[in-house]
């Protein structure tokens, strides 16, 4: 009876300051209709319609109902410094007609609960100022080269040396984007990104767990944040302009052009697997970029994605990294703030969130079973009363 009582006691000291925002996130990373919750609770549509909205505020009571159907503290509806889903841009998802609305909201308030948790550990721990360069490339542009002149622009200003593109969800971090892995439950969803104006993020699929795949995803996302912050989300033509920026990113064509094959004979399979593990993409990739940049004929793209299909290596390349990058930002945070005193369930009741959430999104790697990997130096000392944490830039 006493937690019953703690409940209903959080409830009342957070009915007052009820957001809405929070009762749709809530609903949202539920998978959840309105009309679904308001049987939960034994209320109408309209009556959730109407305190999502703000027209009506919950009861005490009506609140701790709320929580206990969408598995959330009271704690979480209350009002929050900036709502997350107000400054948030609508999310690039890779096909809209592939998942259903429910599943595309869910995904994207987990991501918005990305955001959340990170504003959090702000209040601690320092991370890097969102530097994401922007390049608008708008839909009409087909036939112009704006994703690739995108490309080369990141190249420049994050300073990626000649040659292949290194760790590349350190580099986003290092530039201020929050990356983090999605949920089995929306697992069906692909890689998406946004602009959350606090933080760029860039939500990885936790279920595509091949290195070379990942690294294609990653760039492919970040072409979105590059070029299409007013795009409309999903077209053909928004998505085949993410892939040329991520192909021009982690294969510009002044480098590769000449080292790709112009024919599918001799050693040529031998050469292929040598490019991808020097440049960290596919075959297909490399494929792709052949007959893009003019090196192999259509004919002979075709003979050689016949010959990846009947290996089996359409959805299974043979390579020799089998570990994918993993993130560091909010993990490193984590355990800083654990060393400085600051233990995991604090954290979580500051942010507000359920545990599980929480560990899934300051997890190294999706389901957190991987190993922790060797992590550049972090020089944490107090400032001005808070622990800062500055990642090394590479």
């Amino acid at each position: 009876m006493s937690s019953r009582r703690s409940s209903a006691d959080r409830a009342a000291e957070v009915a007052p300051f009820f957001d809405g925002a929070r009762l749709r996130l809530a609903r949202h990373l539920a998978g959840l209709r309105k009309s679904d919750l308001a049987a939960l609770v034994d209320k109408s549509a309209t009556a959730v319609a109407a305190w999502e909205s703000g027209a009506k505020r919950p009861t005490a009571a009506t609140v701790a109902q709320l929580a206990l159907s969408l598995s959330v503290d009271p704690g979480f509806f209350a009002v929050r410094p900036e709502d997350v889903a107000a400054l948030s841009t609508t999310p690039h998802f890779r096909s809209l007609r592939s998942t259903s609305q429910l599943a595309r909201d869910q995904a994207y308030a987990y991501g918005q609960l990305a955001v959340d948790i990170a504003t959090s550990l702000e209040r601690h721990v320092e991370f890097p100022d969102p530097d994401v360069p922007s390049f608008p490339v708008f839909a009409d542009d087909q036939d112009g080269d704006g994703p690739e002149r995108a490309a080369r622009l990141v190249r420049q200003e994050w300073g990626i040396d000649v040659g292949p593109a290194g760790h590349l969800v350190r580099l986003l971090e290092n530039q201020g984007v929050l990356v983090v892995f999605s949920p089995p439950q929306t697992a069906l969803v692909d890689a998406y990104s946004f602009d959350s104006k606090l933080r760029p993020v860039v939500v990885l699929n936790p279920i595509k767990r091949d290195y070379y795949r990942q690294r294609f995803d990653i760039a492919h996302e970040l072409g979105h944040l590059v070029m299409h912050a007013d795009a409309e989300p999903g077209g053909r033509i928004v998505e085949d302009q993410a892939h040329r920026f991520a192909a021009e990113l982690l294969m510009p064509a002044d480098q590769i052009r000449d080292l790709l094959p112009v024919t599918m004979g001799g050693n040529v399979w031998r050469t292929l697997a040598r490019l991808k593990e020097q440049w960290g993409v596919s075959i297909q990739a490399l494929l792709y970029r052949a007959r893009w940049l003019g090196r192999l004929s259509d004919v002979s793209y075709r003979n050689a994605m016949t010959t990846i299909s009947a290996r089996g290596w359409r959805r299974n390349e043979p390579g020799l990294v089998a570990a994918i990058e993993q993130p560091s930002l909010l993990p490193r945070a984590v355990e800083l703030l654990v060393q400085e005193g600051i233990d995991e369930a604090q954290l979580i009741t500051q942010c507000r969130v359920p545990p599980d959430l929480f560990r899934t999104i300051t997890a190294r790697a999706p389901g957190n079973d991987s190993p922790p990997p060797v992590e550049p130096p972090i020089n944490p000392h107090p400032a001005g009363g808070r622990v800062v944490s500055l990642l090394e830039r590479r």
